[in-house]
């Protein structure tokens, strides 16, 4: 793919994240989230983070996860990268609330074990199959997160969304021979078939997702880590 002249990952991502924006009717209940158009400091501290770990162009691979939550890329505007994360491990301020995430702490623990952040980041590059989140009000009146695929409904809403940004994300440069899947239930299942209508990429590897190995296999934690360093091997250039 042609790129424009002495433009960088960093610049096309940046632009990818301020275009970001969806103009369909969501299910009742459901709330967009955008970090890039909220009154946070998303759009700021991550195009900080771009440009430090993705200013050239240097060939990547993409990992998808579902769509961000509040906790982590929600404020941050860095997928799986939480405040807590974004200031301690990529040495990038951050002036909002200090949330933690646990797909954080999981994710930069991998990221040590596959030689470091700078390391990682040369090689792949995490966003979402939906690169905007959502949020219902729960019963106890308090905002949480939800899925694109939680509701029928709202995946047909941000159908066509979705398979828009995906060529938008690949159209920035990335490698399509194998693209990596964070999930695998439900999110594997939608991408899997998604790539088979659409001929995004040769190969889908899932792997899975962060969130679930934190909350229900903590205690062998390590063992997904070298499963996920063996994974990535393969597309290591």
């Amino acid at each position: 793919m042609l790129v424009p002249y002495m433009s960088t990952f960093a610049d096309r991502i940046i632009t990818f994240n301020q275009q970001l924006n969806f103009t369909g009717t969501l299910p009742d209940g459901i709330s967009i989230m955008n970090p890039f158009k909220e009154s946070g400091p998303a759009l700021e501290v991550s195009s900080q983070f771009y440009r430090k770990y993705y200013n050239d162009n240097h060939p990547r691979h993409l990992i998808l996860g579902i769509n961000p939550g509040r906790f982590g890329s929600g404020a941050t505007g860095v997928a799986f990268t939480d405040p807590k994360r974004i200031i301690s491990e990529c040495d990038i301020p951050f002036a909002g609330p200090m949330t933690h995430e646990p797909s954080s702490a999981y994710v930069y623990e991998m990221i040590h074990a596959f030689g470091g952040v700078r390391e990682f980041y040369e090689q792949f590059y995490i966003h979402s199959v939906c690169p905007l989140g959502f949020t219902i009000t729960g019963s106890n009146g308090k905002e949480v997160n939800y899925n694109y695929y939680d509701k029928p409904e709202l995946q047909k809403a941000v159908y066509s969304f979705i398979i828009e940004n995906i060529q938008k994300q690949i159209a920035l440069g990335f490698e399509t021979d194998i693209c990596f899947c964070f999930g695998t239930g439900k999110n594997e299942a939608f991408l899997k078939k998604l790539n088979e209508q659409q001929g995004f990429f040769k190969q889908i590897i899932a792997l899975e997702h962060p969130r679930f190995i934190m909350q229900y296999k903590a205690k062998t934690k390590q063992d997904y880590v070298a499963k996920y360093l063996r994974e990535f091997s393969k597309a290591i250039i």
